[in-house]
């Protein structure tokens, strides 16, 4: 009589449980779980929710119309313009930046590799207030090299270029800090592969390590650009605040508030609200629609 394994009974590991094993990861009691998960919503109510409705309450408390009245005004539409131009400018220059830092420090091994990581950290430990100091110092009027500016007539400081360059100071670690763990992760493999099939430098980063990271890439884009976009301490020290010039939306609600214009701060911070919304939104729609894709990026 033969045997045929088939018949035999499948045994699942998984499905074994211990005696003591429970089907939640920990031993609390319910009313312990009840009590951490209020005070982490009642805190997330109190400080995020809370604020942001009282904003959108604020603008729109004498209608629609005065709304967008003050959105209208001309100052706003250039502090709009500008907040929009700005990080049309630091989001791609970070973008290549990100990708090439996060490149050379997951793919190559070389003298000051633990220094190139720590100065892409610096942004994050150091004040933006004195990040805008250091370009005034720099290309001020009395700074190092501002009297050649000024004798060639280039304006950096209480110009958009301080703007511009303030912004991707303060922005640029986030792609490349959301890049390189992933690409540290995913190892050099895939590149070596396609290199002994006879694909070129070019060819191996367009075809298999840019899909690898895409959606780190992504990550990192939207958070440079929310940063960029609210961004006010490095701003404000090298705009110098000059109206319908030099002036981001961050600035101009600061200006309308001590102005005391409450319905003109509101509208325009209700906008800048919105834009930040946006981006959660997108983020939101693409981890819907390609979780699995980005939980197999982001594991690291």
């Amino acid at each position: 009589m033969s045997y045929d394994q088939s018949d035999a009974p499948v045994y699942d590991s998984r499905r074994q449980r211990l005696p003591h094993q429970h089907a939640h990861p920990t031993t609390e009691r319910a009313w312990v779980r009840r009590t951490l998960i209020g005070i982490a919503i009642g805190f997330m109510l109190l400080t995020l929710v809370l604020p942001l409705a009282l904003v959108f309450t604020e603008a729109l408390r004498k209608g629609f119309s005065p709304f967008l009245v003050e959105l209208s005004d001309r100052h706003a539409l250039a502090a709009i313009q500008l907040t929009l131009t700005v990080a049309a400018i630091a989001v791609p220059l970070n973008l290549v930046f990100g990708v090439a830092a996060a490149w050379a420090i997951a793919k190559f091994e070389f003298k000051g590799k633990a220094f190139l990581t720590t100065l892409i950290d610096l942004p994050f430990s150091v004040s933006p207030v004195v990040a805008g100091l250091v370009y005034v110092l720099l290309f001020g009027a009395h700074g190092l090299i501002g009297p050649w500016l000024q004798a060639n007539n280039i304006e950096i400081i209480f110009a958009v270029p301080g703007i511009v360059l303030a912004t991707i100071f303060v922005t640029f670690p986030f792609v490349a800090r959301e890049l390189i763990p992933l690409m540290q992760d995913q190892g050099s493999g895939d590149e070596e592969a396609a290199l002994s099939l006879g694909a070129s430098g070019w060819q191996a980063f367009w075809r298999v390590t840019l899909p690898n990271i895409k959606w780190g890439l992504l990550y990192g884009v939207l958070l440079c650009n929310a940063r960029a976009m609210g961004e006010f301490g490095a701003v404000a020290v090298v705009s110098g605040h000059i109206r319908g010039k030099t002036t981001t939306m961050p600035l101009h609600i600061e200006i309308l508030y001590n102005e005391y214009n409450f319905a003109g701060a509101f509208a325009v911070a209700t906008l800048l609200a919105m834009l930040a919304l946006v981006t959660l939104l997108f983020k939101t729609i693409l981890e819907f629609r390609f979780g699995r894709e980005l939980a197999a990026t982001r594991k690291h």
